[in-house]
């Protein structure tokens, strides 16, 4: 990875002052640390996006906001972007008191600054793709809302009945963003519009939505009922005429091609990793990376199934029913004691994690794109953080062998004491950085570093899921090459036929690299093309993670301590990836 300083002042900055120990700055004590001028400006800044955004205020489990939606529309990215300017300004009136202002200055004037970077190009305002833009945060926003009781049922009941405004100001954004040349892939508009037309039918989430509210709800059930059908029912509607307004406004204006070009695509690199790469030699790095994978699960494949080859070996471990789990409470309840498992042989042997954070609840999700995710705890811990399986309709059979390392990925030592562990350090951290500080490389790299530190560690004493483990590995690397080679019109692998990408070549390469159901791996691969510089940023961020790892080890020699390493670099949060090197490896 090119890890060259960023040129902001703040980063420079960050390098002058972050001169002492990382013990120091990184301070275990109960006494918290005195606010600052740019704790204030950071938390203000936290207040008032959140003021922007109730469904952000949703995911970081701030109450009061919970019957709205956002404004998606142009007026809403401009709100959102005067306050990014205003905090920008307060920034650079502000001087930093400790090491901790150092990261915060540092962290806080990247994402404002590239952010803006990206308004300014209007790509904001043109976000349209298959897993994270406006149609989904509006959906998803409801798996994250309680369900207890009347009142709860009716909060959601309010949500419901604010999405087709938000859906008008979001088709208002896009229609902006075309009126300037830029509009999404016509892959991306097609694909949208099905899942309109899923969530709006008869049998979508949001009529399925009030049939749980005819369960759930208590009290006076049938006025709540009624009130949730109605909502549930104007929300569906809206959704399926937004796939039908996809088809009818937007595709027409659509490029067919899927790749965003190599300038834009540096931009949402850094947005993803919060770092500038060297593209080309990521590239080709991916491509090494990927070899190296390949070669193991070739010889590991050999040890399980003898002459069978890889795709031979996975075949039979599938069809092995001591890896075999029926029905989604076995599967539920395999990864809450996988979960928990973990936590118990890693809590004060590997790991200072906190009592808090030691509970994580593994949940089946109401959705079923077949997605493996996780959400983070509320501030005072009263939700817990949580892992989602959104399970496929039909699908009764599960294999643990090739899901133990996603059990790590996402709860300990994974994204859940990642997150948790920043969330609990409210004596060292303004709450943005603790809630509101978070970018991908940071987080995806630290959960892939951590599926392969469990396997460092011991963890995988069974060849099958340690071949798990490496399967997971050999997707992320894949779509390294994939997603910067499509989108940057690099030459593909000569084991395509080399030339151009097209998308017939992304399909081949991927499918000889994932072993996936093809409906699965077609959502993955339509992921990558409509939500550039994302994909690789798992694997980019393990490089820095193990690389600076590596460095502290070298620079540390025998008083190098792992556990301790994890728990200052941890406590940093989630900063952008320059950052972070900044912050662990300063003289």
């Amino acid at each position: 990875m090119d890890s060259s300083a960023a040129s902001s002042w703040a980063s420079m900055y960050l390098r002058a002052v972050t001169c002492v120990a990382l013990d120091r700055y990184m301070s275990t004590s109960s006494e918290p640390r005195a606010t600052t001028r740019l704790d204030e400006i950071a938390d203000g800044y936290l207040d008032a996006s959140v003021a922007l955004s109730p469904i952000e205020a949703t995911a970081l489990g701030i109450p009061g906001q919970d019957h709205l939606l956002d404004d998606f529309s142009p007026d809403g990215y401009a709100a959102a972007s005067d306050l990014r300017r205003s905090t920008l300004s307060a920034l650079r009136t502000a001087s930093a008191q400790d090491d901790v202002d150092a990261v915060t200055l540092a962290a806080l004037q990247e994402r404002l600054e590239l952010a803006e970077e990206i308004h300014d190009a209007g790509y904001d305002l043109a976000d349209l793709n298959v897993i994270a833009s406006p149609l989904q945060m509006m959906r998803d926003t409801f798996d994250l809302m309680p369900t207890d009781s009347d009142e709860d049922w009716e909060t959601i009941a309010h949500r419901l009945r604010a999405v087709p405004e938000a859906l008008d100001g979001w088709f208002a954004s896009l229609h902006h963003a075309a009126s300037q040349g830029i509009v999404a892939a016509q892959r991306q508009i097609e694909r949208c519009s099905e899942q309109c037309a899923e969530h709006g039918g008869r049998d979508g989430y949001f009529l399925s939505l009030a049939e749980r509210a005819a369960v759930e709800s208590g009290g006076d059930a049938s006025a709540v009922q009624d009130e949730v059908r109605e909502a549930a029912a104007l929300a569906a509607r809206a959704y399926a005429d937004a796939g039908a307004r996809l088809r009818d406004e937007l595709l027409p204006r659509a490029p067919e091609h899927d790749g965003v070009g190599r300038e834009r695509y540096a931009l949402h690199s850094r947005e993803f990793l919060g770092a500038r790469v060297d593209l080309e030699e990521t590239y080709r790095w991916g491509q090494d990376e990927l070899a190296r994978i390949t070669d193991e699960m070739s010889r590991l494949a050999e040890r399980i199934a003898p002459g069978a080859g890889v795709k031979g070996a996975m075949a039979a471990l599938d069809a092995d029913d001591a890896y075999a789990l029926h029905g989604t409470d076995a599967l539920r309840a395999w990864m809450q004691a996988s979960a928990d498992a973990a936590v118990s042989a890693l809590a004060d042997t590997h790991f200072d994690i906190p009592d808090p954070v030691r509970r994580i609840e593994c949940m089946i999700a109401p959705t079923s794109s077949g997605g493996i995710y996780y959400t983070g705890p509320s501030e005072d811990f009263s939700r817990p953080g949580r892992m989602w399986w959104a399970v496929p309709k039909g699908v009764e059979r599960f294999g643990t062998w090739r899901e133990l390392t996603t059990v790590y990925h996402e709860g300990v030592p994974g994204h859940h004491l990642q997150i948790g562990q920043t969330m609990y350090r409210s004596g060292l951290l303004n709450r943005w950085r603790r809630m509101g500080s978070w970018t991908s490389g940071h987080a995806e790299g630290w959960a892939l570093y951590a599926e392969r530190l469990m396997d460092e560690l011991g963890f995988h004493t069974d060849d099958a899921t340690r071949l798990g483990m490496l399967d997971g590995q050999s997707l992320r690397a894949a779509r390294v090459i994939v997603d910067i080679g499509v989108h940057c019109g690099f030459e593909a692998p000569a084991e395509v036929g080399g030339g151009a990408w097209t998308y017939d070549k992304a399909w081949a390469f991927l499918s000889a690299h994932a072993d996936m159901a093809e409906g699965f791996l077609r959502f993955e691969l339509d992921r990558y093309l409509g939500w550039p510089g994302q994909a690789p940023s798992y694997s980019i961020g393990e490089r820095l993670w193990l690389s600076l790892r590596e460095e502290t080890r070298r620079r540390e020699g025998a008083a190098f301590d792992l556990k301790a390493f994890h728990r200052r670099a941890l406590d940093i949060g989630g900063v952008g990836l320059d950052v972070l090197r900044d912050a662990i490896l300063a003289p």
